[in-house]
């Protein structure tokens, strides 16, 4: 979801850049996801609490808000907030939202707008009662949707999002007299970018993919027995939608297949019922694999901790080293380092312990503190590491910043040597599809080659997993991926007012 300053609805559209970036601390060194999205349809059972949970999985894709929308009789029951699934709901939140059906999010929001307002599901009115929108992605032409969108209509904006503008869009097509299917497809047509929907509406749900299908959903039902049907739909029954299957596991909903890119499912008492609204290119995010999504979640028939053990392996093949053991950056470098050991036959240890009950703290560390060199995530296991040459493991290097940081404290904790390989490519491009990445100048393999990486981190040896290696370690077609990140070859094509934003304008050098 991209944003725009608080101020927008005061601004006119023509003098309006919802690119700009506001001042923030010092940002995280890893690329951020935007969202999941949750939907449950299940009359004879207690939505909200169910949706509470699937949320409560898919918190890895967004801490800083959370929301659930639940429809009693056609009646829509709202409440969202700021913080942890945990700490925005409790039990007599949960009862105050009654439904037979619900929709909810989990939100990382883009720099500069985490407000208690862009908390969704974004609630709008319409003429057949009041919509519930959750969104997973960004829409790239947003200035001009939003500049179309209040050019008919003086609508007030509510929120900072690009997500309102789909709502606002859809909207505007029902109050046409379209039904919730025309207008939602009415709608979508008038997107580009990255967006996986669920909508909650006073007669059913909508789950919906863009037409590259760039961020992932899922479909899966509740009971003994899985309905009738396949492809175009399913007979009546309870189902579920997430973002990931994960988000079914927890429910216990079984998974019957994922939404197709350019699909839209609309699911009431009748059942499910498909309509293939847009030709479909298959581009999904190669990070959900390396990175974003969890690693119990199957992706193409098998969990991602095995495709992440996959590139470990390939990693080894491809950038050997002669060390005494391989170590990986928790939690995301552990398949992949595990994988690494069993290729190479180096023995796989635990050198650093993380803090998994840490998350953003507003609390500044004491002088004292900061000079001790704080570790509020991660401490090193000296006995483990002393004397010894260290391999570690991460998936991805952004900034460098943490990376730097990562090889001097396991020197401090008595590493001989530290060599560090990465389980995807350098990243060189920013993301325009929902996953929020400093501009390209920030970006460390933007304009260093590896050995200058190399020598900014301080570590023996620097290695990166090939873009061939981790494509053919998917097992699939290999252009079903975006990997934009790596190549900058966007599959969606971006405004040039938005693509100055982020990209530099002098060529790169190339990361040799």
């Amino acid at each position: 979801m991209s944003s725009f300053p608080e101020s927008a609805a005061n601004v006119e559209p023509s003098d309006l850049s919802l690119l700009e970036q506001w001042p923030t601390a010092e940002r995280a060194d890893k690329p951020e996801e935007a969202c999941g999205v949750f939907g449950v349809y299940a009359p004879e059972e207690a939505v909200a609490t169910l949706t509470y949970f699937g949320l409560y999985s898919l918190q890895h894709r967004g801490q800083e808000a959370a929301g659930i929308a639940a429809y009693d009789q056609g009646e829509v029951h709202l409440h969202k907030g700021t913080g942890l699934v945990s700490q925005v709901f409790t039990d007599e939140a949960l009862k105050e939202i009654p439904g037979q059906w619900a929709v909810g999010h989990t939100r990382y929001s883009t720099t500069g707008s985490s407000h208690a307002v862009n908390a969704q599901p974004a609630v709008l009115e319409t003429r057949l009662g009041s919509m519930a929108l959750t969104h997973n992605g960004n829409i790239v032409n947003v200035n001009s949707l939003r500049e179309a969108l209040l050019k008919r209509e003086n609508y007030s904006l509510v929120t900072t999002s690009d997500s309102e503008l789909i709502a606002i869009a859809l909207m505007e097509a029902v109050n046409d007299g379209d039904d919730w299917v025309e207008g939602a497809i009415a709608a979508f047509k008038r997107c580009e970018g990255a967006f996986s929907l669920v909508i909650g509406t006073p007669a059913g749900i909508i789950a919906a993919r863009d037409p590259h299908g760039i961020r992932p959903l899922v479909l899966g039902y509740m009971g003994h027995q899985a309905p009738n049907g396949v492809g175009a739909g399913y007979s009546a029954g309870q189902f579920v939608v997430a973002s990931e299957t994960c988000g079914l596991d927890i429910v216990g909903a079984t998974y019957l297949r994922d939404v197709d890119p350019g699909e839209l499912l609309w699911i009431d008492a009748d059942g499910v019922r498909s309509v293939k609204w847009a030709h479909a290119e298959r581009k999904l995010c190669i990070f959900e694999m390396i990175y974003f999504a969890r690693p119990d979640s199957v992706f193409h028939g098998e969990s991602l901790y095995s495709y992440r053990k996959r590139i470990g392996q390939q990693l080894a093949k491809e950038s050997p080293a002669d060390v005494d053991l391989v170590m990986a950056v928790p939690d995301s470098g552990v398949p992949a380092a595990i994988g690494y050991s069993e290729a190479s036959g180096i023995p796989y240890a635990e050198g650093l312990i993380k803090n998994r009950y840490v998350g953003r703290t507003f609390i500044q560390p004491t002088q004292t503190m900061r000079e001790a060199g704080i570790r509020m995530k991660l401490n090193p296991m000296r006995d483990v590491l002393e004397g010894k040459r260290v391999l570690i493991v991460d998936d991805s290097i952004v900034r460098g910043t943490t990376s730097r940081k990562l090889v001097q404290m396991l020197y401090d904790a008595g590493a001989t040597e530290v060599h560090m390989r990465i389980s995807s490519p350098p990243v060189t491009h920013p993301c325009f599809y929902g996953i929020d990445t400093d501009s390209q100048d920030q970006l460390i393999a933007a304009t260093k080659s590896v050995a200058e990486i190399e020598a900014q981190l301080g570590a023996d040896s620097l290695a990166y997993l090939s873009w061939e290696g981790m494509l053919a370690a998917t097992g699939v077609a290999v252009d079903s991926f975006c990997s934009a990140c790596f190549t900058g070859d966007y599959p969606i094509d971006i405004p040039v007012q938005v693509k100055n934003s982020k990209l530099m304008l002098e060529k790169i050098p190339a990361a040799v």
